[in-house]
């Protein structure tokens, strides 16, 4: 048997086998397929479309399995008495939790399928003045860290199956978790403004009393632009470049902080505009069209004819 031939009964064996594997591949989908079918009729499919199309490995996420620790200071409430007229038709029959601390109080709505479970500290709190000195022998139990003050709080969902309190379980977490350290610490915020002329300002405010300052910024526009700050947050200027935003809430800080970022964007070519923190990017050189010489261009009337890259002979038409 000739090269040729040997070559062509490998290629055929090969792409045979190759082929069974994919008809393999195929009915393991298909039998995948069949089972989500069969658990849709019955009310119980476990399995996505989005996930039957995948072929990347499932990864759970476990943010709402996570404990919460709050310190001493932090007051967490939880009023089991549904709500019956929300503001908000999602939150019907919701339950309200509220987080008092030293920088303010924060409300929110908790799910009626949420459960919440307040874990007591094993150690009453004691103030640093009152406390025994440490020693130098390390068998003594006197080695206390002030997070061992804190207490705990464990979110959980009536059946983790269930998309929605799946879902749930981990954004109520996350809610409860950012509310702790707003008003324990509290959210700030830096808008660097990067560009010729660019500034902010705090002027008077004569239309409202509530907010008795504006924020007036000017970022290339024929006039400035004004902004009215929101009550729960507190805006700084340390120089006029520079804005620091502060609050308890910090969805209403970053929100805040996006609006005016809308209003000049970081640009990748002068790499200007109001950028938001630490954040960079990264510079971008201009597109130059290389033109080859001998060519003739019509424009405007116009016969150019390119001599070389950067000179030319116009001919008016």
């Amino acid at each position: 048997m000739s090269t040729l031939c040997k070559d062509k009964e490998m290629l055929y064996h090969r792409t045979t086998f190759t082929g069974f594997l994919k008809m393999l591949f195929q009915l393991s989908k298909l039998s995948l397929f069949i089972k989500c079918i069969n658990s849709i009729k019955n009310n119980n499919c476990q399995i996505s479309i989005k996930r039957f199309l995948s072929n990347s490995q499932p990864l759970n996420s476990h943010i709402g399995r996570k404990i919460i620790r709050y310190p001493h200071n932090v007051k967490i409430t939880h009023d089991p008495t549904p709500i019956t007229q929300p503001r908000v038709k999602a939150d019907m029959f919701s339950t309200t939790l509220t987080i008092s601390g030293p920088l303010g109080t924060h409300s929110m709505p908790i799910k009626p399928y949420v459960g919440i479970k307040f874990i007591k500290s094993d150690l009453s709190y004691v103030p640093p003045k009152e406390r025994k000195p440490p020693t130098h022998n390390i068998d003594d139990d006197d080695f206390i860290d002030e997070s061992d003050f804190d207490k705990k709080l464990a979110i959980s969902v009536d059946d983790s199956k269930i998309k929605e309190q799946r879902a749930m379980w981990g954004t109520t977490r996350s809610l409860i978790a950012n509310y702790v350290i707003g008003v324990s610490e509290g959210y700030n915020v830096l808008l660097r403004f990067v560009g010729v002329g660019y500034r902010a300002s705090l002027e008077e405010n004569p239309k409202s009393k509530d907010s008795p300052k504006q924020l007036h910024i000017r970022v290339g526009f024929s006039h400035p632009v004004i902004l009215e700050i929101p009550l729960n947050i507190r805006c700084r200027l340390p120089s006029p470049t520079k804005i620091v935003l502060t609050g308890t809430d910090k969805q209403a800080v970053t929100l805040f902080a996006s609006q005016i970022r809308s209003y000049r964007k970081p640009e990748p070519y002068n790499q200007k505009g109001i950028f938001v923190n630490d954040e960079t990017i990264k510079k971008k050189s201009r597109k130059i069209r290389k033109i080859k010489t001998g060519l003739i261009y019509l424009s405007n009337s116009v016969l150019r004819v390119a001599i070389t890259r950067t000179r030319f002979h116009d001919i008016y038409i």
